[in-house]
């Protein structure tokens, strides 16, 4: 699960808030070992997901670099790169 989450900070544009709610839902599935919880924890599960993604946002809108923003497509492509060496046959 966790390697679904990926860095979002320092990109041009910005990570969206879906991106920022698909970190958090997957960080709360990896923190409570379930990918579908409960009737009975879906409640708590939803308001965990939506205050992650809450304060990550935070997060995200005061973090300082120095560094340039990074380009979605030049760092997709180097992880398709690290892929197809990872598994190349």
């Amino acid at each position: 699960m966790c390697r679904n989450i990926r860095p979002l900070n320092n990109f041009e544009p910005p990570a969206t808030s879906s991106e920022v709610s698909a970190a958090a839902l997957q960080f709360v599935r990896k923190v409570s070992g379930s990918a579908k919880p409960s009737a009975a924890n879906q409640e708590a599960f939803d308001r965990a997901v939506h205050e992650i993604a809450h304060i990550t946002q935070h997060l995200l809108d005061d973090w300082v670099t120095a560094a340039p923003p990074k380009n979605r497509e030049v760092e997709a492509e180097k992880a398709r790169a690290r892929s197809r060496a990872r598994y190349a046959s």
